[in-house]
């Protein structure tokens, strides 16, 4: 399947992915998901979250601003997506700055089977243990840095570790591929990072090589950048300008502009 094939089939499905998020991206989260072309539920309360996993397409889980209740909600609702094998996708916001975040993350990453992983490269260094140079939620490790933590992971976990930065890495533990897209303006609107975790979950809904749905999601993501960038590239119209590129792409420009590199794990 392409990567505009895959564009096609989210369009196609207008999957509902509900979102346990955190309070800074709520509303840039569900915008991103719609004009992407999926249903996007913010769904977070302890009494009702796992329940509602009985009926969305996907999930995702974001430590951004985490809290005991919602804690105990993620944790519910991933048994739940897990026990009827839709995707469920952690972003293990700032996993390394205190313990509280590195042992949730941690947990949750242990939790789910397959599970699919986007963070930054000093997320994925924390959420193996490894020593890293983040600062708050931002990361202070190059991407090449974290892809033998990220193969790593996604060995232990059977899923899938997507490394956000200037050249994104993603990999399954077997397979890799490098997405050369994207636009420095994407760095200066906040909660865009958080959203992406949203693509990568609609994305992966009805797909059986969810490693090649996260690829198409990242390459996806970082074309509208690039083509938001290009008409807007302030941060205040640039946020607009993106909402609009996502909408716009087309399947055929999706193929035609993504810089993808694919390999293999080396031995």
């Amino acid at each position: 399947m392409t990567f505009g094939n895959a564009l096609a089939s989210l369009r196609a499905r207008r999957p509902l992915v509900q979102n346990i998020t955190n309070f800074v991206a709520m509303q840039t989260m569900a915008n991103v998901l719609l004009a992407a072309g999926a249903s996007p539920a913010m769904v977070h309360a302890r009494e009702e979250a796992a329940e509602f996993a009985g009926l969305a397409h996907a999930l995702t889980l974001n430590t951004g601003t985490p809290e005991p209740d919602w804690v105990a909600a993620m944790a519910a609702a991933a048994d739940v997506a897990s026990g009827r094998g839709i995707p469920v996708v952690l972003d293990p916001v700032a996993a390394g700055a205190t313990a509280y975040r590195r042992d949730i993350n941690m947990a949750l990453a242990r939790r789910v089977p397959g599970l699919i992983v986007k963070g930054n490269a000093s997320e994925i260094l924390a959420l193996t243990g490894r020593d890293s140079a983040a600062k708050g939620p931002d990361s202070g490790d190059g991407v090449q840095a974290a892809e033998p933590a990220a193969v790593a992971l996604a060995r232990a976990t059977g899923g899938i570790v997507a490394v956000t930065g200037a050249v994104d890495f993603v990999t399954d533990g077997q397979r890799q591929a490098r997405i050369r897209n994207g636009s420095p303006a994407m760095t200066q609107v906040t909660a865009l990072g958080c959203a992406l975790t949203g693509i990568v979950a609609a994305f992966a809904v009805g797909q059986d090589d969810r490693f090649h749905a996260t690829v198409a999601a990242l390459a996806y993501y970082a074309v509208a950048g690039e083509l938001a960038t290009a008409v807007s590239p302030l941060p205040g119209s640039f946020a607009v300008g993106f909402l609009n590129a996502l909408s716009d792409v087309t399947p055929t420009q999706l193929d035609a502009l993504a810089l993808v590199e694919f390999d293999h794990v080396p031995l």
